[in-house]
This record gives structure tokens, sequence and C-alpha cells, in this order.
């Protein structure tokens, strides 16, 4: 493990994901102590999309937009704990930030999360106007449990015919509800994310009958005409072999992907900002979103 990120180890919170309530406090009170973001030319606005929450970040002179879908195990987060990145994301990388406040599990389950997710990209597309973006250069993307929700949005708008997507913007995706994967049976205790949170986190987003491709992507089985992809991964992360089988299957059904595996990295570590592998990650993942939607 890097040993910048593995300094900061114990100093993680405790989260019990079979404490919806505790965890949320949790992981709330970690991004309360995060710097304030520089807001500096950005206009920041709450707004609804239809019966969904967002907070809209507008950079001046934006190039185009990104619905952006938090994480959280599909249990935590809301858009105010998500606020110090997607502040981040919108400045660095020039792009309009549609932040989701998708309505969370067990209280919610499967498919809630996901419409809510879809609704804010239908929303986007026929705001576009007024957001300042062209309507074919709006992205989709998340982290962890978002970053899964988004790759099911991109499928959904492809079967359905929704709105068009220029590129699906994957960190570190939650995306199998199976764990067979090598990482999954492996890295059964690696920090911040475990083997019993990720299935107490599917436990509470699936409502019991099996997994449809909308719910867990990686059981799509058509994977073809989908956005183009930047999909990366942690080493020592359950969710490592799934992100990149789903990278893989993406390439074979013709769609171009970037892939970046990042060694000595865990779930989530790039929130750690003093360490030179977590900068270097994020500008990375800036630079793939202004590629994107610069293209």
């Amino acid at each position: 493990m890097d040993p910048e990120l593995e300094a900061f180890v114990p100093l993680f919170p405790h989260v019990d994901l079979n404490d919806p309530v505790g965890a949320r406090a949790s992981l709330a009170a970690l991004s309360a102590s995060a710097p304030a973001p520089d807001l500096t030319g950005i206009d920041v606005e709450d707004r609804m999309a239809g019966d969904v929450p967002v907070r809209v970040y507008r950079p001046h002179e934006a190039q185009g937009g990104i619905v952006w879908v938090h994480g959280g195990g599909f249990v935590m987060g809301d858009l105010d704990t998500e606020h110090p990145w997607t502040a981040r994301l919108a400045a660095a990388a020039g792009a309009v930030v549609v932040s989701v406040d998708y309505r969370r599990a067990p209280e919610n389950r499967f498919p809630a999360a996901l419409d809510d997710a879809y609704a804010a990209l239908v929303w986007t597309t026929s705001h576009a106007e007024d957001l300042g973006v062209a309507p074919d250069r709006i992205a989709v993307g998340g982290h962890s449990a978002g970053a899964g929700l988004a790759a099911a949005v991109a499928l959904r708008a492809r079967d359905e015919q929704g709105p068009p997507i220029r590129h699906q913007l994957l960190n570190q995706p939650q995306l199998d509800d199976r764990q067979e994967t090598w990482s999954a049976r492996t890295f059964t205790d690696t920090p911040w994310m475990t083997r019993d949170k990720i299935a107490t986190a599917w436990r509470h987003y699936l409502p019991g009958a099996p997994a449809s491709p909308y719910a867990a992507p990686a059981r799509a089985e058509d994977l073809s005409d989908l956005p183009p992809a930047y999909i990366a991964t942690a080493e020592f992360d359950p969710l490592r072999d799934e992100g990149i089988t789903y990278a893989l299957r993406l390439l074979q059904a013709g769609v171009p992907v970037e892939l970046h595996q990042w060694p000595g990295t865990f779930h989530g570590s790039q929130a750690i900002p003093t360490a030179e592998v977590s900068q270097r990650q994020v500008t990375e993942l800036v630079a793939a979103l202004r590629r994107a939607l610069a293209a």
C-alpha cells in the first residue's frame, strides 16, 4: 500500500451500514471536516429536477456538463457530503455539475435511486440551454455506488432511446451484486470498503428478487452502443476486478474505454488530498472529463 495513504488508515471513522442512520452521520461528520471548497467563479444553486433535489454548479464559460451521482453504498451520502468534491470537479473541469440527491436505501430500494438519477439526466438535457451547456455535451458519472448508478443510467438511456450521453466517468464503480471476482473474494477486510459492507449495501438496495442489469450493470449481457467510458479502479479494493472486467467487456462490445488501475490505493483513498497518488488520481479524472466534453 502507498505509505502516504497507509498512515491515514487508523484515522478512519467506523461506519456500520447495518445502522444506516449512524453511517450517514459518520460520513456527514467526515465530509464536514474537509476544507471548504473554493467557489470563486462558480454559481451554486439548489434546484428540483422534477421531484428530485439537485445542486447545480455552474462555472463561467462551461464547455459541457455532467450529471454526478454520489457514492455511499446506496445508503449514505447527500448533496452536502458530496459538495467538496462536486465544487472541485466543476472548477477543475470547467463543466456544469448537476449533483443528484437520490433516494437512499433501505428506506427506498431499487429502482428508486436509478429513477432519480435518470430523471436528473432527463431534466439536465431538457434544461441544457438554461444551464449553459449543449444538450449533446452531457456526461454521467459518479464514485462507487454512484458510478454503478451512472453506468445503469447509460444502459437505460440506450435501451429507452433516452437523452444522448457524451461519456461515462466511473470511479471505482460498484457494479456486481454477486461478489464472485478474485478481488471480492480476496480483499475481504481492506480499508474503508470490506466484503461485509458491500454485501450489506446490496442487501439494503435490492428488493429481494434477482438483480436486473439496471440494478447491477455487470449483469447486462449486451454492452454495445454505450457511451465512451473512463473507468478507474483501486488496487486494494474488493470492487477492483468488477470495474476492470466491465471495462474489458465494454471494449469487446466496441465501446471506447480508458482504464486506469491505481497501484497502492484502496477504495475511496483519493479523498486523502495530501497523498501524491491521490492528486494524480483526481487530476486524471478531471482531465478525462475535460477531454470528453471538448471532443
